[in-house]
């Protein structure tokens, strides 16, 4: 009898007595998207989920450094894949959670109507782009210009965010005319202007998200990578643009 009524007690413990805690490293592109995954993560599950946003470059150098992180949701696949050739990462556990887009916007309603824009250089002064040396979306801004022959012409009006999201930043301060950020962080924008950047102007952004070493044991962790490959966690990820793959 005993041992049915300490059954029944822990049957009816509360969700959160179960509940863990994860630190999750998330490149800045996804921060709208990954707060509300959040949210219906910890509704779903009683687990708690930490965000640390930064650009995927600087994220990595922090977990080569030894950040307290879980998992790390890149924003592009090429260092996931050194995190796991490096031992920072559970090997197997890598996989595409988004496809990332590109825009070029501006607040000025007027200003943007397709990428013809850039070769009108005298209607901006600055043009805003990530960091493409540790930003994906920089990296995909840089190839956007070449491709259309105008790098050389904007280059002096390059302004550079150290993440899409303090380029972002400095396109809604108008603190540059226009600039390339996610499609993600403007997709709910009424006002401005906008031109999505068409895919075969620039290499694929897949997004991969792994498990770290540190976050191997965590349940919260792998709940979480687990909720991003549901199909609630998909929803809220197309839901802001991104593409998802199979």
């Amino acid at each position: 009898m005993k041992r049915i009524w300490i059954a029944l007690a822990v049957l009816l413990l509360p969700l959160n007595a179960w509940a863990g805690k994860t630190t999750i490293a998330v490149a800045a592109n996804f921060t709208a998207a990954a707060k509300e995954i959040v949210q219906a993560f910890e509704a779903a599950t009683g687990h708690e989920a930490v965000l640390a946003y930064g650009s995927t470059g600087k994220l990595f150098a922090q977990i080569a450094y030894g950040a307290p992180f879980d998992a790390f949701l890149a924003a592009d696949e090429m260092r996931p894949a050194k995190a796991v050739d490096g031992g920072l990462a559970v090997k197997g556990s890598q996989f595409t959670y988004a496809l990332g887009k590109i825009v070029l916007y501006s607040v000025d309603e007027t200003l943007v109507d397709d990428g013809a824009v850039l070769s009108r250089g005298g209607s901006f002064q600055k043009l805003a782009i990530a960091n493409p040396k540790t930003a994906p979306y920089g990296a995909a801004a840089i190839e956007t210009l070449q491709k259309q022959g105008v790098y050389a012409a904007v280059r002096g009006k390059i302004v550079k965010g150290d993440n899409i999201a303090q380029t972002h930043q400095f396109v809604m301060t108008e603190n540059a005319q226009l600039g390339f950020v996610a499609l993600a962080q403007v997709i709910k924008e009424q006002a401005g202007s906008k031109w999505v950047v068409p895919e075969e102007l620039y290499t694929p952004i897949r997004q991969d998200a792994v498990l770290l070493e540190r976050g191997q044991n965590n349940e919260a962790a792998k709940a979480f990578l687990d909720f991003l490959k549901s199909q609630s966690g998909r929803a809220i990820i197309q839901s802001y643009g991104y593409g998802v793959g199979e």
